[in-house]
């Protein structure tokens, strides 16, 4: 009977975690799966588990060599697939490997680089001193509905201009208007609902369907602009509430690039002790005030009556504690409110125009932007609207 192999190949560590490497060194030093166990105190198999996760992590990138593979794919693609061809003696000649790319793997690596660019620019913003007549009692909350930065319309084809300027143009009016007509809440919200850019990045694709989308301006320069026009928006906001909370949701036109924006921002208030940023990547963001518990999220998954039990169940406790629930959704781009047993539900139009595509298909809906106050003890006490039109015509 042959002797059995011990030895774990050290290559194998490129692909595992800490504590993975802990035990192939374990297991390479006491030469013995069994061994290693005794000598850890651990459970018999649990080694043998974790190392066949650090194989399949290392197959999943292209490294296998009892299956003649020792071609790794780069980050963050992983293999979806290997041919090989033998010779007559059963020895490998020639192989060709598949790979797709890692979404998830993607997404972490996108937020990875924009922290670190981010982290040169810290407290860029000017310290600016808080208003001093505000009531801790409203909670000013200001959704954006599908920013769409960088999308281009031609209007003789789809009724309305869009573009870059146009979309600067009347973000920054909204805001000043409807900020200009709320009351003096001490706190805000601004609460870009998914689709802040209309694209992911150059190649001017949706992610997931890869439908052709018209797009202005490089990639670069659309980021540029959405970040001017966030960062006027919380600077507008500071100079009427004390404190400014902004949360970006991401949508599926840009699942990944709006972390560039989002990490922007968190990094140019960083010393601005009255700004928050959160960058938690959950789908679904919650904020509780007083008696009031709000949800958002895009609205391209979740969806409809699925939501009331998602916030009963991520916010059980709050829920027990709160009278006036809401969430917030972008995604349609039209307005439609739907009341279920505990919990109101609201997507909101958006500033953006209609492209080629909307067009075509009949969609048709207004263009405007609010401002949604609530009281800490009796919820939405009222609300503020700023059409399109009442910029156009400035």
């Amino acid at each position: 009977m042959p002797a059995r192999i011990w030895k774990i190949d050290e290559r194998l560590k490129e692909f595992a975690s800490e504590r993975q490497i802990e035990l192939i060194d374990a297991v390479n030093a006491h030469r013995g799966v069994r061994r290693a166990e005794n000598a850890l105190g651990l459970s018999r198999g649990s080694i043998s588990i974790s190392l066949a996760r650090v194989k399949k992590n290392a197959a999943l990138a292209g490294y296998s060599p009892e299956h003649d593979m020792t071609k790794v794919v780069p980050e963050p693609y992983v293999v979806k697939g290997v041919s090989t061809y033998y010779d007559k003696d059963g020895k490998p000649r020639g192989q060709w490997v598949k790979s797709k790319l890692d979404h998830e793997r993607y997404q972490e690596l996108i937020r990875e680089a924009t922290t670190a660019i981010a982290s040169e620019v810290r407290g860029m913003a000017p310290v600016t001193p808080a208003p001093e007549h505000t009531s801790a009692d409203l909670l000013a909350v200001y959704p954006f509905g599908d920013p769409h930065f960088g999308m281009y319309a031609w209007g003789q084809e789809t009724g309305e201009d869009f573009d870059l300027d146009i979309a600067e143009r009347i973000t920054q009016a909204a805001v000043d208007r409807l900020v200009a007509s709320a009351p003096a809440a001490e706190t805000a919200i601004l609460l870009p609902l998914g689709d802040v850019l209309h694209m992911d990045d150059q190649s001017n694709q949706t992610p997931a369907s890869k439908h052709q989308l018209d797009a202005d301006g490089r990639f670069v320069k659309v980021l540029h602009v959405c970040i001017k026009a966030y960062r006027h928006a919380v600077l507008r906001c500071l100079q009427k509430h004390k404190k400014v909370i902004v949360r970006f949701v991401s949508g599926n036109h840009d699942p990944h690039a709006v972390w560039s924006i989002a990490f922007t921002i968190a990094a140019y208030f960083d010393s601005d002790p009255r700004v928050t940023v959160d960058l938690s990547p959950a789908p679904f963001w919650f904020y509780r005030f007083g008696k009031v518990l709000i949800g958002a999220t895009h609205g391209d998954k979740a969806k409809g009556d699925s939501l009331l039990g998602v916030m009963a169940t991520d916010q059980a406790e709050a829920w027990g504690q709160t009278k006036f629930r809401y969430w917030y959704l972008g995604h349609v781009h039209h307005e439609r409110v739907k009341e279920l047993p505990g919990v109101t539900c609201e997507s909101f139009r958006t500033l953006a125009a209609k492209d080629a595509y909307a067009t075509a298909y009949g969609y048709r809906a207004g263009r405007d932007m609010r401002c949604i106050v609530h009281h800490r003890e009796f919820g939405e006490i009222e609300r503020h609207r700023c059409d399109v039109a009442m910029i156009d015509r400035q």
